[in-house]
């Protein structure tokens, strides 16, 4: 059962990221590629119907953590606090920005909340992708299963790391870039002419960047975390969610329209499935000694609990898919400025 609600868990927040990821995206090119007003509102349109529900996910993801996992709830919360603080914000100024941006025509209140917008876009990229980073690598946890963090220290692994270090620093960097190619190619699905030429042709150009920064990860992440090795040694099957998201990488950059995004998304939900698939039974890793680490039997709630509520998780999650189709196939289609 415990296995059963860490996939649930690791399903919902790589739904979320690949839905609100091209959000993120879209912020991003909003910020760099928009040359002008109306690619700007293009770009807002593509988006419009979507945004908020998209962040939905991030919601259930969390509310599914607290419900299953509760000590792993109150470790990574506590411990994460200043970080979470920062997302908050983040999220509320850019849900914010694309409300607010139309109320007043001023040469000074648009550029204000355009900025905005793109700015929390992509450093919301950053901090998710820092944090992945931190699960990988693992906090110093102790006898209780809680931890402190700064936000950074002098940016090396070891006891006295931070938040922020050289590989958190690569995750995020890593996030930054798969985010704003996904985001590129929604926003090139979703709009015509100028725009979405030069959507694409943002896309191309980061992707090389993001094929070298996977590559470092890759080999960065086996040395940093040795589970991820041995889960893969022990469960050679899991070799299919990484040869996935190479397929999706590939597929990224090599076909055009609806399948180049659609291959993005499989790049990220496979990227997110191989790191749960290499950290289980670990939900979050000690940085120090192993034993200490949470797993998904020492942070679950009771069997009872998980069993119920798994009976009333589906018809909800299907209530919620079916809602999702409907949005996504009502508002399908090129949108204008």
């Amino acid at each position: 059962m415990e296995a059963i609600w860490f996939c649930l868990v690791a399903a919902m927040i790589a739904i979320y990221v690949v839905l609100d990821g091209f959000d993120l995206g879209a912020g991003i090119l909003h910020l760099l590629v928009a040359g002008n007003d109306r690619e700007r509102i293009a770009i807002l349109r593509s988006i419009g119907p979507v945004w908020d529900g998209n962040e939905v996910w991030l919601l259930a993801g969390g509310g599914t953590l607290y419900f299953a996992f509760p000590a792993l709830y109150a470790s990574s919360f506590s411990g994460f606090y200043l970080p979470l603080m920062m997302v908050l914000w983040l999220l509320i100024l850019r849900g914010i920005a694309i409300e607010f941006r139309n109320h007043v025509e001023s040469p000074v209140w648009q550029p204000l909340w355009d900025v905005t917008f793109g700015m929390a876009s992509a450093l919301l990229a950053i901090v998710f992708g820092a944090a992945l980073g931190n699960v990988v690598r693992g906090v110093p946890l102790d006898r209780e299963g809680y931890f402190f963090l700064p936000l950074w220290t002098n940016f090396t692994l070891g006891p006295e790391t931070g938040i922020l270090d050289w590989y958190t620093l690569l995750v995020a960097a890593a996030a930054f870039l798969a985010l704003a190619a996904h985001g590129a190619l929604w926003v090139a699905l979703k709009t015509t002419g100028d725009l979405e030429r030069k959507s694409v042709r943002f896309a191309h150009r980061i992707w090389w960047a993001l094929a070298a920064t996977v590559a470092v990860i890759t080999l960065t992440s086996f040395r940093v975390q040795p589970h991820l090795a041995e889960s893969f040694r022990l469960r050679s099957w899991g070799y299919v969610f990484p040869l996935l998201a190479l397929a999706g990488l590939v597929a990224m950059r090599l076909l055009k329209g609806r399948d180049a995004f659609l291959s993005s998304c499989l790049f990220l939900a496979a990227m997110l499935a191989s790191a749960a698939f290499g950290l289980y039974p670990y939900v979050l890793p000690s940085s120090g000694d192993p034993a200490l680490g949470l797993t998904v039997q020492n942070t679950a709630a009771a069997r009872y609990g998980l069993a119920i509520g798994l009976a009333w998780f589906i018809p909800g999650m299907l209530l919620t898919a079916t809602y999702f189709v409907y949005t996504y196939r009502s508002f399908s289609g090129k949108v204008s400025s």
